[in-house]
């Protein structure tokens, strides 16, 4: 198998560690595997892949998609992120927790996510280009969010930020707060409308 599975004690989130072979020419590795991913209990179909590029002490999350949530395998081509998922699936054990991970480019680990989860990282290095795959198309009408800095959810993100305050969208700014009497979604990843 091409890819280590690293469990996080949260069901179905994994960090992801390729195998990579190198000498002085350069690197090659396998990015992502259907076989190898299926083979670890991981049967996602990718439809859509997404890359960013943002500066150091960008912050952007916490977002989800309602309707059409979207499982998503992230890492970092370049540079370096603190990646962080939320769980928001109504009957987890873990849900209104978060897990954590430094996605770094010459480490080129990746950080699989479960639909159901919401999700947002802040850069570390003084650029990163982010990759990510998604298993639904982006539907922009349909997008949600939580409050990056939610006191209940509790996220240490200073400790990646080296005490700058992040650089926010508008949007980011004004997402609600997580509410634990509130359903998200269910425990299978389908929309229960807060």
């Amino acid at each position: 198998m091409a890819f280590e599975f690293i469990k996080t004690g949260i069901e179905g989130l994994y960090e992801v560690v390729p195998t990579v072979f190198g000498d002085k020419r350069g690197f090659f590795l396998e990015s992502y595997s259907r076989r190898d991913f299926e083979a670890a209990g991981i049967p996602a179909e990718f439809v859509q892949d997404n890359i960013s590029s943002s500066s150091k002490g960008v912050l952007r999350g916490l977002h989800f998609q309602k309707q059409h949530s979207q499982a998503k395998l992230v890492s970092v081509i370049s540079g370096r992120v603190y990646d962080v998922a939320v769980d928001l699936r109504k009957g987890s054990a873990s849900f209104g927790s978060h897990y954590g991970v430094v996605l770094d480019g010459e480490r080129h680990n990746a950080f699989f996510i479960p639909a159901g989860f919401a999700h947002g990282f802040c850069v570390m290095s003084d650029e990163a280009v982010f990759s990510y795959k998604c298993t639904d198309f982006y539907h922009p009408e349909d997008e949600g969010g939580l409050m990056w800095n939610d006191p209940e959810i509790g996220i240490d993100w200073e400790k990646y930020l080296e005490g700058e305050p992040p650089l926010l969208s508008e949007k980011d700014k004004k997402h609600p707060s997580f509410d634990r009497d509130a359903s998200y979604f269910d425990i299978h990843a389908h929309w229960m409308g807060k």
